[in-house]
């Protein structure tokens, strides 16, 4: 059974830079509250017209292709997570097979949010070790700047998050040294209301909490003036209730993946958690015992960019030097669902 390995890695982050006193021009916060609560001190905002989610998932993975020595034409499948699609359909998938002058391959879409990045890593795992593809481009992209609340009412959600993209090319090896270990996927829809974003959307079940809709009304449901009108088009979250299960799933995923190889948090060389939180990292850290130094975090300059967040941390980490090859590197998320993953990769 042929092994995924990471042949290629590449990030994109938009040039225009936010830092926590900009956004005190829009809401009543200020430098301190922000970065005590969440640890980011900027983030990245795309152009409102020139960039897209499509557009900067591009661009990381010309650079992942290039490092993996691949050409567009060399790609078999493309996987591509994001929460802030360019259309609510096509997905964009598709877009970057038409811009990057792709063959007619597959193109799969994977919405878990946060943890959309390992979710699509493990898809794309499956299909290389079945054998069906050999070079798989993985995308992590959004765009989230163009759908937050810039008002002292969303503050809570709106400074938390950023723009960004980040790729990887996994590639079919028989190199039995190196690659994707194992990947681990759970859920709990349970809470699913608790960060969520509920229009546009289907959801007959809630239409008497967030939007005026009657029964004989058809066709018009969808997105209606109401919705906008007491702005039902922003996403919603509890963070207390987030921030408790994430800091209860995170070490535990973790866990997992290593038990399921027989090693323990000291054979970790570096642990990409996703950028959710600075606070929430430090805390995994802590029950993990690991040094500073095997923990890459990157949510000061960036914020919360959840699907791009992983590829775009790991991208950094290697071209700093941080991961080299023989290194056991855990990828690790939590988010909206709640889904959560963990990946163990020998790099």
């Amino acid at each position: 059974m042929p092994r995924s390995i990471v042949a290629g890695i590449g990030m994109h982050v938009p040039e225009n830079i936010y830092t926590n006193e900009d956004l005190t021009k829009y809401m009543d916060t200020s430098d301190e509250w922000i970065k005590e609560r969440t640890g980011i001190q900027e983030r990245r905002y795309a152009d409102r017209q020139a960039e897209t989610t499509t557009t900067m998932g591009i661009e990381a993975a010309k650079i992942a292709i290039e490092r993996a020595g691949l050409t567009p034409q060399d790609i078999d499948f493309i996987v591509f997570a994001t929460l802030s699609p360019d259309y609510y359909f096509p997905g964009c998938g598709v877009l970057v097979q038409r811009e990057m002058k792709m063959k007619e391959i597959g193109a799969l879409d994977i919405r878990n949010q946060c943890s959309g990045f390992v979710y699509a890593i493990s898809v794309a795992d499956q299909f290389i070790k079945s054998g069906m593809y050999k070079n798989i481009l993985v995308i992590g992209s959004e765009k989230h700047s163009f759908g937050l609340d810039f008002s002292t009412k969303g503050r809570n959600i709106s400074v938390i998050f950023g723009d960004g993209a980040g790729a990887v090319v996994l590639q079919a090896s028989e190199d039995d040294q190196r690659g994707i270990l194992s990947t681990h996927l759970h859920s709990d829809g349970n809470s699913a209301e608790v960060l969520a974003m509920f229009n546009p959307g289907t959801h007959g079940n809630h239409w008497q909490h967030f939007a005026d809709f009657d029964n004989d009304d058809m066709g018009k449901a969808f997105m209606t003036h109401a919705m906008i009108d007491k702005e039902q088009n922003f996403p919603k979250m509890d963070g207390q209730a987030v921030f408790k299960k994430a800091i209860e799933k995170f070490p535990e995923v973790i866990m997992e993946a290593l038990k399921t190889n027989s090693l323990s948090p000291a054979d970790i060389d570096m642990l990409i958690p996703h950028q959710a939180n600075l606070r929430i990292s430090q805390m995994v850290q802590k029950m993990l015992k690991l040094p500073s130094e095997k923990v890459y975090n990157n949510i000061q300059r960036y914020g919360n960019t959840t699907a791009a967040s992983i590829p775009i941390a790991l991208c950094e980490a290697w071209q700093e030097g941080k991961i080299k090859e023989g290194d056991l590197v855990c990828l690790a998320a939590f988010g909206s669902g709640f889904t959560w993953a963990s990946a163990l990769i020998r790099w």
